[in-house]
């Protein structure tokens, strides 16, 4: 059972097995201590094992296991031994030690993911072998959209043990925009307990004539928010939250009108948007919302110790600023050529007022234009371009090109696909997907601090949805994330299918209702719902 996603560093296989028995005993060196209870609850709850707490590393010898650290290895690097004394995990660090034991479920086999035994006369075995192993990139991401279509609590702690099964570190969450605002705020209550909800919802493309006439919300509270991110921090995963300006405001304004270009629209008459695209109702330059986001970046740094916060800053629509005389005030106040300086000069605020407070701001590659603090990072999603620019700048990157990674574009051709979307991107496509630019000097591409996938809901009404859209094509990211893998060209993609087709079983023991290889099942289909797709090749750009 080597068939490993992501693929490690080196493997070299034994001859024999270590078998986990009644009496294994499982072993947590110092500050190893949170590990050690996760992979004991997690064999336990599959195998019905005890897993007895070892007191000291000999407790493991034949048939237990060890958890280590070697200071001598990366922060992310492991080593995972398995042999007749038993199977010793060291790591760099607590993190290292974490991924090993990933490792060590995948090769115990799928049924070590489920909740509960199959059976107490099954023979669980871990084979022989050694595994060396390190990450590619520090910066290895999911985004979920939750402002498009909400995912409630427990299915946000499930995605976060689909990330940690992939070795993925970082969980970039989109919690505001048009559609709905999903954190609570206590300073300002109206904007979840209006803004986190909408009338009623576009069912498919905003093209479609079609509708859910049902009200659609929700929203995480301060303490549901606290859970997440302990939940995630004992799974090595950041949570990277964004809350979206200057763009992509509607439901904020719905909540509190006096955000808006009032002296353009009456803002009071808006509601929580129910369509999708961008909304042209964005918010005003003033000092009163530069005040009132101020408080709402003070309740989110409380709540997410993350070094980087998000601030959107994509598609910020300039016709009401065009419009409004205050704006237009604001320009020639601060001496700026036009509305994209004015929309820079928003974004500057709050990459000097995060700075200010030890946090980074990042943002999509909009926010490029006007100019960045020295520590600010873009997230590169309209195409490779921006990040290139960035890294150039001395700016730190995560690629996330559209054309590449954006989960929500459709996986097939085939008119069964449900809502298809974008670019047909097959799991091929996602394996092939090269983070580093080749026109970048070695210096350049350091600042390339990782990859992401995006995953946009506005077509994924629920979570079978998200499954699919982001299943299986997520495993070949995080397989380009983690694996040093050799040009795309070049790339073994017959061995990824082959070991594709025993994580399958992983997933099928997890639940997750991934996109099968033959193509959607019929309860997975949308006959009828319209779409979005762009056909030939997507641009390289």
């Amino acid at each position: 059972m080597t068939e490993l996603i992501p693929a490690p560093r080196s493997v070299v296989a034994g001859s024999g097995e270590v078998r986990l028995t009644a009496h294994s005993q499982l072993y947590a060196g110092t500050a190893l201590e949170g590990v050690g209870h996760w992979l004991r609850n997690a064999l336990r709850q599959a195998t019905g094992l005890p897993l007895r707490e070892g007191r000291e590393l000999d407790d493991t010898e034949g048939d237990g296991i060890g958890l280590q650290l070697d200071r001598e290895l990366g922060p992310e690097e492991y080593r995972l031994v398995s042999d007749p004394d038993g199977v010793l995990i060291e790591g760099g660090s607590a993190a290292g030690v974490f991924w090993g034991a990933q490792t060590l479920r995948q090769l115990i086999g799928p049924d070590a993911y489920r909740k509960a035994p199959l059976g107490l006369d099954r023979t669980w075995a871990v084979p022989h072998v050694t595994i060396e192993d390190a990450p590619r990139f520090r910066w290895r991401g999911l985004m979920l959209d939750v402002a498009r279509h909400f995912m409630p609590k427990d299915g946000v702690l499930r995605y976060l043990d689909l990330l940690a099964a992939h070795k993925l570190n970082v969980f970039h969450f989109h919690l505001t925009d048009d559609q709905g605002w999903r954190v609570q705020i206590k300073r300002y209550p109206k904007l979840t307990e209006s803004g986190s909800w909408r009338a009623r919802t576009k069912f498919g493309h905003r093209a479609s004539p079609l509708w859910d006439e049902k009200p659609h919300g929700g929203f995480y509270t301060q303490d549901d928010i606290r859970e997440i991110v302990a939940y995630a921090a004992e799974r090595h995963i950041t949570v990277v939250p964004e809350i979206d300006i200057p763009g992509h405001s509607q439901a904020a304004i719905a909540a509190y009108p006096e955000l808006g270009n009032t002296d353009v629209i009456d803002t009071t008459s808006l509601s929580v948007w129910d369509n999708w695209g961008v909304s042209k109702n964005v918010l005003a330059p003033t000092d009163n919302v530069l005040r009132f986001y101020e408080g709402v970046f003070e309740e989110v740094l409380d709540l997410f110790p993350s070094e980087f916060i998000h601030v959107g800053g994509d598609e910020c629509a300039k016709d009401q600023w065009k419009e409004s005389r205050t704006a237009q005030g604001r320009i020639e106040e601060l001496e700026l050529a036009d509305e994209a300086e004015l929309q820079s000069w928003f974004i500057r605020h709050f990459d000097n007022w995060l700075s200010a407070r030890g946090r980074r701001l990042i943002g999509w590659d909009e926010i490029l234009e006007g100019g960045l603090a020295e520590g600010a990072a873009v997230s590169s999603w309209r195409g490779y371009e921006g990040g290139v620019t960035a890294a150039r700048a001395g700016h730190d990157v995560v690629m996330c090109p559209e054309q590449q990674v954006y989960l929500d574009h459709r996986q097939a051709p085939g008119e069964d696909e449900p809502v298809p979307i974008g670019y047909v991107r097959t799991l091929e496509d996602v394996y092939r997907f090269e983070p580093v630019p080749a026109q970048l000097t070695e210096k350049e591409a350091r600042h390339v601090i990782g990859a992401q996938a995006n995953v946009w809901t506005e077509v994924m009404e629920d979570q079978a949805r998200v499954d699919y859209q982001t299943f299986p094509r997520l495993a070949a990211f995080a397989e380009v994330a983690w694996t040093a893998l050799p040009a795309p060209a070049e790339r073994d993609f017959a061995d990824f299918e082959r070991r594709m087709a025993v994580h399958y079983g992983r997933l099928d023991a997890l639940g997750v209702a991934y996109r099968p290889p033959t193509g959607p099942l019929p309860w997975q289909q949308r006959p009828g719902v319209l779409g979005r797709p762009i056909e030939g090749k997507p641009p390289n750009v």
